[in-house]
């Protein structure tokens, strides 16, 4: 996973962070622990480089699939697979494009810091159309975000803090390195 390609030119509005290999790794492995991957549909929301995708692929996902909206990220999240030797399904679309659904979504997507609720397209997203959702988000919009979750049916099962760190990306960045707190949430949706 540290191999990866990152996004060559990421975006401050569409908030493309990239999502660091070891927490995607430990992500991963958690889930598949759970029963969530192995065997199991799994789609990457917000793909970015690919990272949470082919970590599912690797661990034995029956069906991997990857949506972003931007045609670089797609790009480089198809090169990464292909270095990484797994069958992954990228697709370039908005994540309110997917219409199947699948037995688990994992995604980090935007926090709502550049375009107010840009998350909550996500969530409603992945609420739609998976059984377990796994997403990350920025712990001080933890309990707003929480009450969105269960006002759509899902129910937090799960619930684990890091520090994600965040190098200097854009202009607006001050330090060299900051880390923020995140949380990630698995969520039983309605249908799950």
């Amino acid at each position: 996973m540290q191999s990866l390609d990152p996004l060559p030119n990421p975006a401050a509005p569409t908030e493309q962070y990239p999502t660091p290999a070891g927490i995607a790794a430990e992500v991963a492995y958690s889930a598949t622990a759970k029963g969530d991957i192995a065997g199991r549909t799994v789609i990457d929301l917000g793909c970015g480089n690919g990272v949470l995708a082919i970590a599912a692929s690797l661990l034995g996902a029956s069906r991997a699939a990857g949506v972003d909206s931007d045609p670089a990220a797609i790009e480089v999240a198809r090169r990464n697979g292909e270095r990484a030797r797994v069958e992954v399904e990228w697709r370039l679309g908005d994540v309110r494009t997917v219409r199947e659904p699948f037995d688990t979504v994992l995604m980090n997507p935007p926090f709502g810091s550049q375009t107010r609720h840009a998350d909550l397209v996500f969530l409603d997203a992945a609420l739609a159309r998976g059984r377990v959702v796994y997403s990350f988000l920025n712990a001080r919009s933890e309990s707003f975000v929480r009450r969105h979750i269960e006002s759509k049916g899902g129910t937090v099962t799960d619930r684990l803090a890091y520090a994600f760190p965040i190098r200097h990306m854009f202009p607006f960045h001050r330090e060299e390195l900051r880390r923020v707190d995140v949380v990630l949430y698995r969520v039983k949706t309605a249908k799950g």
